[in-house]
């Protein structure tokens, strides 16, 4: 997308801004402000104003360029996104992109991908617990768990064993040989690298991101003005479950009690869906950014209280 920093293709931007829908004199949050994508489209798309929030300060840093650009219409915070109800004043649409972002992915530095080594760190927001602590001083137990459940890898307690005989393990690289040679050849024939799934736990822990995801979808419900919409998009079924979840229980009623005792009150819905299922990426758009080919898209509505 031409007028950003570096290189960013904001995924299923279309489908977000239809969805969206922005108009003159509203106001609107990007939790997941990145390379500003949404952001940028929000502002070309009306007369109204954005939030971005990024727990990650090279990119409100990136930022400031469209800051510039949109003056008095582009305000950035350094934060997290699950806080942006104490962060923003009551708004008109919400967009979530999940998961790590183009930046962050491409830049060794980071040590997000094995695709090139850099230090094991994954931290979005370059403070706290990096993965190259948590690899380095985890126990076994601890580190096949955060394997198994948040990489749903079936080799989870084998990989860490390998793990804490290499240690230390500090680079990119070198934990994507220990957890390949721990796979065996086999796992080689696949379609993703063997180690792929080790490093989504990884960094899924070190940023807490499905803890961060949950505040942040309670927080987009208490920020949104009724007729406000929250668009979500997730990367993988964890992310994806957590959100079909919350916008089903806040959407639909759920019967109470006995059928021989007199129905409890229901608590009133709070959304209405948009997509009853989820929309995924169009075939042009995976042949152009094969990153977003396991994207979806979820759109609920606030309902008046």
């Amino acid at each position: 997308m031409s007028g950003l920093p570096g290189k960013h293709v904001p995924v299923m931007l279309s489908e977000v801004i239809a969805a969206l829908a922005p108009r003159d004199g509203a106001h609107y949050i990007d939790g997941t402000f990145g390379g500003g994508g949404y952001a940028q489209a929000i502002l070309e798309a009306a007369d109204c104003k954005v939030l971005g929030i990024d727990r990650d300060p090279e990119a409100i840093a990136r930022g400031q360029a469209l800051v510039e650009r949109f003056a008095g219409r582009l305000t950035l915070v350094l934060g997290e996104f699950s806080r942006m109800d104490q962060l923003a004043q009551p708004s008109d649409g919400v967009v979530l992109d999940l998961g790590v972002s183009s930046f962050q992915f491409d830049t060794p530095a980071r040590g997000f991908s094995f695709r090139a080594d850099g230090p094991l760190d994954m931290r979005m927001s370059l403070s706290g617990e990096s993965a190259s602590d948590f690899v380095n001083h985890a126990d076994h137990s601890t580190l096949a768990s955060v394997i198994a459940r948040l990489g749903e890898e079936k080799n989870a307690r084998r990989i860490a064993s390998a793990i804490i005989a290499a240690r230390p393990v500090n680079g990119t690289a070198q934990l994507a040989e220990i957890v390949a040679r721990a796979q065996g050849p086999a796992a080689l024939r696949h379609a993703i690298h063997p180690a792929t799934r080790t490093f989504q736990a990884l960094r899924i822990h070190v940023n807490d991101e499905l803890g961060e995801l949950e505040r942040g979808l309670s927080a987009a419900l208490a920020v949104l003005k009724p007729a406000g919409r929250l668009a979500v998009v997730s990367f993988h079924s964890l992310e994806d479950r957590l959100v079909k979840q919350f916008f089903t229980a806040h959407s639909a009623t759920t019967p109470r009690g006995s059928r021989h005792l007199p129905q409890a009150d229901a608590p009133k819905p709070s959304l209405r869906l948009i997509t009853s299922r989820p929309q995924i990426p169009g075939s042009a758009e995976i042949a152009d950014n094969v990153r977003s080919r396991s994207a979806k898209l979820r759109v609920a509505e606030k309902l008046a209280a």
